[in-house]
């Protein structure tokens, strides 16, 4: 049958230049390997020219291919499954991009990008190591481009194509307005029944997803690059490999760091749990792999100052870029479905993702296990005051660091291949702090005092100034944290309170250890200052994180009453602020104000417009947190927050419920817990329950000799200002009880007394009923980040100083040659 309206053309296009890829990768990668082995010059050079024309050909094809897709999700061609399933005509042109990543394949595709980006560069750079390192990301671009194919081979599938047409995948298929109803075949024309796409996950529609996976990638691409010197390195049994890799690891973990915060970001602004790490699986497999390659810089620099730790150099490379892999397999293979927000559900490539992963861990692993005893080393343990020493322990803890994460972030793993049924912490945060603040304290000890001391070994540090005056100003600004800071994290005892202020000292002596290291003893010379810089930058991050996390308040306590959350476990009530548009709250330390709200009607947004009045010093400003339409399969919308960003604070809001305006024609009672004293809102403005009476005085309504009236005395306050008073009341006997109702005529209002909720704390029910125009009202979190900002600028410094560091070396290499 020939469908009508199909753009075929494209698709196979895009399917052929995916089988290219894959074709000129494998090529690629058998004339470099070759080439690495090769037995003369006219050989190497042979096997060199086939394996660059493969892999400037392979980079073609990767880079069209990825040109072909953007061109079917700009066209909003949805007769294919991809474009249809990812993007939508609303979109706004700048989230035609996140289009790409949002899923499995496209995310694939920005790899392989970015390996071919990387291997150009190491044509041109890696000199006798071209042919063992380029062959190594011609095997990976080899292996991506098989998750492309999406062919078949009898019953199994190899990969899953970004170019099939949505006709074919059964999508179509359980709805009959696409069939014919006579033959019972789809409609020659059905994509005329077709007028728009799923659209993009709204937690996918910021501007920090359209920059932060590219750079995220990049950073996971770029750590095959130590890992390939280092596997060219080991097969041929030459360790010349360990200078030139030194840069790439630099560049790596700037890149690498720069991304995971970057999605940090992302969550701060986008995501309404209220803060920027939550130990999600997925954050974790992206971490960890960094932890990892910061683990292999510091030892590969152990090894060429003092030949110590080539060993561990190796497996500290080999096992960051085997993380990668499996972080792809935690978030790609679907098993952490059910456990992070971030993990990709869809295709099934299990098997295929467990094969990438054992393709570069087992090889490496065979290798450094066959020729660990012909690693060099020297067999003399390093002396205790040496400089490789603590660097040497500063690397283990961050390997230890990672594996507990790890091991913590597997479980479902774990469940899944032994069939165990372990199940997550109840703190899921503290399980993982509560030993991750250890390794805060050691890794800020060691990286402020390792500085000053010296290869081999060091003699009389501890008589000089320059070695204690930092770690006596540290005290005393970590002493004063502590003090005034009014840290009273004590929510997890008193041991872990002491651990934080001691994390807080070892932090700040990070910072001040190196800042004294650089301006005393390297004079400010910034060819030697990017190590410093970069532990600078580090200790500021740990600073940042410890006093954000650890001070994080919350400022909307519900103190009204009211509140229109559902209980459904995501948010606590309490923590909630109820408000009524027009109406000015009282918010502790702000009033704030609901005063409008707009739907922006093309790209599905609903702004409120809130504005805030600082009680002391009078300063006023206006936020616009919004929501948006949730899709993909979930209910209900997703919150996007808003914050006021101060020098040494955010103020950070999102809206968790709101309910709009509109007539109540069946309005019925609705049950709300008070005690004298206790103020709460309706539509028009706010009710005090100011008294409760038995047989008071004056009671004019009508009731028997054997009953006993129970009298509530409720003031209300309208928005103009109106105030009136009902006394709804009960009358009881031994035998019974009956209502009383009281009503407000002017703010159609009525209410009942339910009964005493709670004798012991005097907490009585109302029944609260309006027969008139509702207003709008909304719930609010508001929570407030102290020093936050510190974590952002250690990122940017610490960026830095690897960047800096990176340049240094490639400098002094270029000089040697």
């Amino acid at each position: 049958m020939k469908y009508i309206g199909e753009n075929l053309l494209p698709g196979q296009i895009g399917h052929f230049l995916v089988l290219a890829t894959l074709l000129s990768a494998l090529v690629a990668f058998v004339a470099f390997l070759k080439n690495h082995f090769a037995k003369n010059e006219v050989e190497a050079h042979t096997w060199q020219k086939l394996g660059r024309y493969s892999f400037y050909a392979n980079f073609v094809f990767v880079v069209s291919t990825f040109g072909v897709l953007y061109y079917l999700i700009s066209n909003h061609y949805f007769e294919y499954k991809y474009v249809w399933q990812h993007s939508s005509r609303s979109l706004p042109q700048e989230y035609l991009l996140s289009c790409f990543w949002e899923g499995q394949e496209g995310s694939y595709m920005l790899w392989s990008f970015w390996l071919g980006v990387l291997g150009l560069v190491l044509i041109k750079t890696a000199k006798k190591w071209e042919g063992g390192t380029v062959a190594v990301v011609s095997f990976a671009q080899f292996f991506i481009a098989t998750m492309l194919l999406g062919i078949y081979i009898g019953s199994l599938k190899i990969g899953s194509s970004p170019f099939v047409l949505l006709r074919n995948e059964g999508v179509l298929d359980n709805a009959p307005i696409f069939k014919d109803a006579t033959t019972g075949l789809l409609r020659a024309d059905y994509l005329t029944l077709i007028q728009d796409g799923s659209g993009l996950n709204t937690l996918l529609q910021n501007y920090w997803m359209v920059i932060h996976p590219p750079v995220l990638f990049l950073g996971f691409a770029s750590s095959i690059v130590p890992f390939a010197f280092a596997f060219a390195g080991i097969i041929k049994k030459d360790h010349s490999w360990v200078k030139p890799a030194l840069s790439w690891a630099s560049f790596s973990a700037a890149i690498l760091g720069i991304g995971i915060m970057m999605g940090a970001a992302w969550a701060y602004e986008s995501l309404s749990f209220g803060g920027y790490w939550a130990w999600d699986p997925v954050e974790n497999a992206s971490l960890v792999p960094w932890i990892m390659l910061v683990a292999g810089l510091h030892t590969n620099l152990i090894y060429n100052s003092s030949g110590y730790s080539l060993r561990a150099t190796y497996l500290f490379y080999f096992l960051s870029f085997v993380l990668v892999l499996y972080s792809s397999f935690l978030t790609k293979s679907g098993i952490l479905g059910d456990t992070s927000v971030h993990a990709f559900t869809g295709a099934d490539m299990t098997g295929q993702l467990v094969a990438f992963v054992l393709a570069f861990l087992l090889p490496s692993m065979f290798y450094l296990v066959r020729y660990y005893k012909q690693i060099p080393t020297i067999h003399k343990e390093e002396e205790f005051s040496s400089r490789e020493f603590w660097m040497f322990i500063g690397s283990l803890t961050f390997f230890l660091s990672a594996a507990i994460i790890i091991a913590q972030t597997s479980t479902p793993v774990f469940n899944k291949i032994f069939g165990t049924k372990f199940a997550k912490p109840e703190d899921v945060e503290f399980s993982y702090n509560q030993f991750q603040i250890f390794v805060a304290i050691i890794l800020g000890v060691l990286t402020g005092i390792t500085q000053y001391l010296k290869y081999k070994k060091t003699s009389g540090i501890a008589y000089k100034p320059v070695f204690w005056a930092p770690i006596l100003v540290a005290l005393a600004i970590g002493g004063a944290i502590s003090t005034w800071g009014n840290i009273n994290y004590d929510k997890h005892g008193l041991g872990f309170l002491v651990a934080i202020h001691v994390a807080i000292w070892a932090s700040v002596y990070a910072v001040v250890g190196n800042t004294n290291y650089l301006l005393a003893v390297l004079k400010g010379k910034t060819k030697a200052a990017g190590a410093s810089i970069a532990h600078i930058g580090f200790g500021l991050v740990l600073v940042g994180i410890l006093i954000s996390s650890a001070k994080k308040e919350i400022l909307s306590w519900n103190t009204v009453g009211l509140s229109i959350l559902q209980k459904d476990g995501k948010e606590n009530p309490a923590e909630n602020i109820t408000l009524f548009k027009g109406v000015r709250t009282d918010m502790g330390t702000y009033h704030v104000t609901y005063l409008r709200d707009t739907l922006n009607e093309k790209y599905g947004k609903k702004f409120f417009e809130l504005l805030f009045e600082n009680k002391a010093s009078k300063e006023t400003y206006k936020l616009y947190p919004d929501v948006l339409k949730n899709n993909k399969g979930m209910e209900g919308f997703a919150a996007n927050p808003d914050a006021k960003h101060y020098w040494n604070k955010d103020i950070f809001v999102y809206v968790t419920s709101w309910l709009e305006s509109k007539a109540d024609d069946t309005a019925k009672f609705v049950p709300m817990t008070m005690k004298v004293g206790d103020t709460a809102f309706y539509s028009n403005g706010l009710l005090i329950l100011e008294n409760v009476a038995v047989n008071p005085p004056g009671f004019k309504r009508a009731i028997a000799n054997d009953e006993t009236a129970m009298v509530l005395t409720i003031k209300t306050i309208s928005k103009e200002g109106k105030t009136n008073t009902a006394s709804p009341a009960v009358a009881v006997t031994p035998t019974s009880m009956r209502s009383l109702p009281d009503s407000v005529v002017g703010q159609g209002l009525v209410f009942q007394f339910n009964k005493v909720a709670n004798q012991e704390t005097k907490q009585l029910e109302i029944g609260i009923k309006e027969n008139k125009q509702m207003t709008d009202l909304l719930t609010l979190k508001v929570l407030q980040f102290p020093f936050i900002n510190v974590l952002w600028i250690g990122i940017v410094v610490m960026s830095a100083g690897f960047f800096m560091a990176m340049f240094s070396r490639l400098k002094r290499n270029k000089a040697a040659v």
